[in-house]
């Protein structure tokens, strides 16, 4: 048995960059002289919209740099989820019921407007509940803040207090990165209004710091009106309200997107006047599609959490998050099946990692020291051609070739397995049918399948997959196909009416001997 000691060590030797993340956040932590009782880790919402695949890589990737920093340290931390329910609601999504009345709500802190599926007090108490479902669903360990909440109960007075002393400072850092016309009217500071309830963005015109104050003009009324900036009468706008966040909660790390990082800077800036460290954090990058365009849920052009997961495990869009975080990463839908196939593998040699390898590995930052411990006998993209040879329509029929392969197998066994078994189907039917094309073999490709067809009849029933397959590169060899790529490109094309398929040996010993004959059989009659 390894010693604790051992164990960080081989920790930090693994080079996993939630190791890295963390190793930032001890330094800050010991250059800080602070022995702090509770680490904060920060995830940001804005509850106006649902959770999405952006909320669920967040909270996830948090959670694997928490996970590493509890490992090196053994200190205490816990993840905040902080949602911004004070802010104004700014349009009435296209998405929601009642729209005429969401209307009349336009401006107001989203935790005054009414929710308009009659569910909730506000639509910011629908939408956070739906956050808070979204994670527990997921199994994050987690605590809830609400800001409206942290605002109205005196928790952010002091730091406010402190951004009214220091508000020429703010204004400094903010206006030059602001338009010629916004700069007229900015102030970090939004009263909301006593008389309509909205939240302002007015210029100040006098800030009477004993008295913890800031006034603005009516411009309905003309009246100079006097409010509080505590006790919720005032919000911070959006990069001041970070920096209060990180300084009122004690932040000690937050990551984010890289289209924040000007944010991230003006937030750190704003942090130091106020006399706090800024937390560390991750810059990520964004996701892309297919073609390699920024997703933007306007265009619509990439998929959804809840897409990936009609598709996929949960386990798979750990693992996509979990890879390179800092590069741009394609997001569609081919990239289900290799994902979950990835995660399999990882998963398979786990078992057999020691020392910083085992620290490396994905599956460690996923699931800790206790994996599922299923060693899953048939790969997902294996089953999806499965479904595409049989044209199976229910689980009961591939679990029978399935059943036939792996001696014994059952759904029970394998729970994992008949998982994907559900999934396949699903892709499937979805994906791979609406585009099988089967093409006609030429002449010379007639010849070379009625030799693969005397091949596989005259193999034994119990021969390894691996033989199955060194059969078939032989017949592609004695046919003249120089690049034998050629060769099973035409398989798949002829036989799975599709343009990329599986290791022909592995598919054989599970489909079948004599199935895969009639495969064949198919083909020549179409020539």
């Amino acid at each position: 048995m390894s010693t604790l000691p051992e164990i960080r060590e081989f920790a930090v030797e693994s080079k996993a960059w939630p190791f890295q993340e963390a190793e930032k956040l001890i330094k800050r932590l010991e250059r800080s002289g602070k022995d702090k009782d509770m680490v904060i880790f920060e995830t940001g919402y804005g509850p106006s919209g649902l959770p999405h695949i952006g909320t669920f890589g967040e909270v996830a990737r948090t959670t694997m740099v928490k996970n590493a920093f509890e490992l090196l340290t053994g200190k205490k931390s816990k993840i905040v989820c902080f949602s911004d329910d004070m802010d104004g609601l700014r349009k009435v999504p296209d998405n929601l019921p009642n729209q005429d009345m969401l209307a009349q709500h336009i401006g107001k802190p989203l935790t005054q407007v009414p929710d308009p599926f009659g569910t909730h007090e506000s639509f910011a108490h629908h939408n956070n509940a739906r956050l808070n479902a979204f994670l527990d669903s997921f199994g994050f360990e987690y605590e809830f803040i609400s800001a409206t909440d942290a605002y109205k109960s005196g928790d952010m007075d002091e730091t406010l207090l402190k951004m009214l002393g220091a508000y020429e400072k703010i204004m400094n850092v903010i206006l030059p990165t602001l338009g010629e016309e916004r700069r007229k009217t900015y102030s970090p500071f939004l009263p909301i209004c006593p008389r309509t309830g909205i939240v302002l963005q007015v210029p100040m015109v006098d800030r009477n710091v004993e008295k913890g104050t800031v006034s603005y003009i009516d411009e309905e009324t003309g009246e100079t009106v006097e409010v509080p900036v505590t006790g919720g009468n005032c919000k911070m706008q959006w990069k001041a309200d970070w920096a209060m966040r990180w300084v009122g909660l004690g932040v000690d790390y937050e990551m984010a997107g890289k289209d924040l990082s000007e944010s991230v800077k003006l937030s750190s800036a704003i942090s130091r006047i106020l006399g706090a460290t800024p937390p560390e954090g991750l810059s990520y990058e964004l996701f892309l599609d297919e073609k390699g365009q920024k997703i933007s849920k306007s265009k619509g052009n990439g998929i959804s959490m809840e897409e990936w997961l009609q598709y996929g495990t949960q386990e798979s869009l750990s693992l996509y998050m979990y890879q390179s975080p800092r590069k741009a990463k394609k997001l569609y839908f081919d990239v289900i099946p290799k994902t979950v196939d990835e995660y399999l593998t990882h998963l398979a040699k786990f078992p057999s990692l020691e020392g910083k390898q085992k620290y490396a590995s994905p599956i460690w930052h996923m699931h800790g020291e206790n994996p599922p411990a299923e060693d899953v006998p048939v790969t997902f993209a294996l089953l999806l051609n499965l479904v595409s040879a049989s044209n199976a329509e229910n689980k009961e029929t591939l679990w029978g070739f399935i059943s036939n392969y792996a001696k014994g197998a059952t759904p029970e066994e394998y729970p994992i397995l008949d998982n994907l078994v559900g999934y396949a189907l699903e892709y499937y039917e979805n994906f791979v049918k609406p585009n099988k094309n089967y093409r006609a073999p030429t002449a010379d490709e007639v010849k070379a399948l009625e030799m693969l067809k005397s091949e596989i009849e005259n193999i034994a029933d119990d021969v390894e997959a691996s033989d199955i397959q060194t059969a078939v590169f032989s017949v592609g060899k004695e046919n003249n196909y120089e690049n034998l790529r050629e060769w099973f490109g035409a398989l798949y094309e002829i036989l799975l009416g599709q343009k990329e398929g599986p290791r022909m040996g592995s598919f054989i010993a599970l489909y079948g001997k004599d199935k895969f004959i009639d495969l064949i059989n198919e083909a020549l009659n179409r020539a």
